[in-house]
């Protein structure tokens, strides 16, 4: 199977599931989050915050393809710009780190080491833009699909809780921590997205 993990942009915005590029959870804080929905502009809203950080702030999110299917995303930018974040019990995200937002994969492709290829790739693009750390509200009661990723998973591919709460601590990945394997993630990266033709199997990493 081919993997791709692509930078996201206006032109594959719709390669998001649908209640996802409906969702302005993260975009907007609370009270505009509900206008957004009320008036019902929450797409339009969501395709405007990411034209402004593409213009303002650069890549902030990656899809996921699997043989040209849109299998997953995840979606990240600094805290400023993510005005929910400020209304979280473990806030602030600290102002030397880029918050890891949300990410989803579908039922189907979970378990078989693409979460951490995500991550992996979110940290190979902070570190060429000279970030210290990827921070995240991780969800300890995540039962279902949501805007908040799951803490579990979070601890699973290399975060540390840095403020705990019974259900959202906040967690922390520092990217320095990565400087001894970089060399070996960006081999095996760009093995992954520059020949995936050669890796006929999607096999756990």
């Amino acid at each position: 199977m081919g993997r791709q993990l692509v930078p996201l942009t206006l032109d594959n915005l719709t390669d998001l599931p649908g209640r996802c590029r409906a969702c302005v959870f993260w975009e907007l804080d609370p009270v505009s989050g509900e206008a957004a929905v009320r008036t019902g502009r929450p797409e339009v809203e969501k395709e405007a915050w990411i034209s402004a950080v593409l213009l303002e702030w650069g890549s902030c999110g990656r899809v996921v393809y699997v043989d040209e299917k849109p299998v997953g995303f995840v979606l990240y930018a600094p805290p400023a710009y993510v005005p929910r974040s400020f209304a979280f019990p473990t806030s602030p995200v600290s102002p030397d780190a880029v918050q890891l937002m949300t990410a989803s994969l579908m039922p189907e492709y979970r378990g078989q080491g693409l979460g951490r290829v995500i991550v992996q790739t979110v940290a190979k693009d902070l570190l060429r833009r000279g970030f210290k750390a990827i921070e995240a509200f991780g969800d300890s009661r995540w039962a279902e699909p949501e805007c908040v990723v799951p803490a579990d998973h979070l601890l699973a591919v290399g975060f540390k809780t840095v403020r705990p709460h019974p259900r959202f601590p906040r967690m922390r990945l520092e990217l320095r921590s990565t400087v001894s394997w970089r060399e070996d993630m960006e081999r095996a990266l760009d093995q992954l997205l520059g020949a995936v033709q050669k890796d006929p199997v999607l096999r756990p990493l």
